[in-house]
């Protein structure tokens, strides 16, 4: 974690003198043989970061200064291109802006989703991928230079394109796999949504379609209450997020 020296809006109440804020670094990393989209969109009440949608061709990376406090999601979009009136629009992980940059609208599901909230209880880093809302590329979180827990690194780094159910399965034009949705976008059913009477964590249990997900990625959360086993934390650590990690052939 890096110190930054500086004058803020916070800070005006002790003119001439110098607030120190701290910064945590994100480090994002494409993969992937195609060209992803980041798209960044912080939590309601949080200031948006330097940047919220960018380009990364293969093996290109960008690193992010990123607040302590900040809470919000990350994701990559797929098959994007920009039309002769210059609207700006991706086959996977469309938030419907019609720009690269975001505007506060959420991403259009499925997309696997990194999720941060940074600086809680004791300054504690909770952090997951989710694929509640579907999937369509692996996604990793590493964190570095944390103390005072595990730290671990979590994510989904399996293809499950290749291997999603053929009822959640998006196909391109050119019949691609190119994502898997979520049984509650297909479906709308109370038990694959954990809505109406499967609306807690005692009456909405994993389905057979988010098991899949589970069993293929058994540290992602795979449904709403899928928490215990998919939430991780750290202290004052730095964050690689990588767009298809090791291995992954996409």
């Amino acid at each position: 974690m890096t110190l930054i020296g500086g004058f803020f809006p916070s800070c005006y109440a002790a003119l001439f003198s110098l607030c120190v804020i701290s910064l945590a670094t994100f480090t994002i990393m494409n993969n992937c043989k195609q060209t992803v989209w980041p798209g960044i969109l912080s939590n309601a009440g949080i200031a948006p970061l330097e940047t919220t949608g960018f380009a990364l061709q293969n093996g290109e990376s960008k690193v992010l200064n990123v607040p302590s406090s900040w809470g919000g999601r990350l994701w990559g979009r797929t098959h994007c291109f920009q039309d002769l009136d210059g609207k700006f629009t991706c086959g996977t992980g469309d938030c419907g802006s019609g720009k690269m940059e975001f505007t506060g609208a959420t991403p259009i599901p499925p997309a696997t989703l990194v999720e941060f909230t940074l600086g809680g209880d004791g300054g504690m880093d909770f952090y997951d991928v989710s694929l509640v809302d579907g999937y369509n590329l692996p996604m990793l979180i590493a964190p570095s230079g944390g103390s005072g827990h595990i730290c671990s690194s979590t994510g989904c780094m399996v293809d499950l394109n290749s291997a999603c159910p053929s009822a959640l399965k998006v196909i391109n034009l050119d019949g691609e796999g190119v994502a898997c949705r979520s049984a509650c976008e297909v479906f709308g059913q109370h038990e694959y949504c954990c809505s109406g009477a499967y609306g807690t964590p005692d009456t909405c249990q994993p389905s057979s379609y988010s098991q899949v997900f589970k069993s293929a990625c058994p540290r992602a959360s795979s449904y709403p209450y899928d928490d215990k086993t998919s939430t991780f934390t750290c202290i004052g650590a730095d964050y690689h997020v990588t767009f298809c990690p090791m291995s992954t052939p996409r």
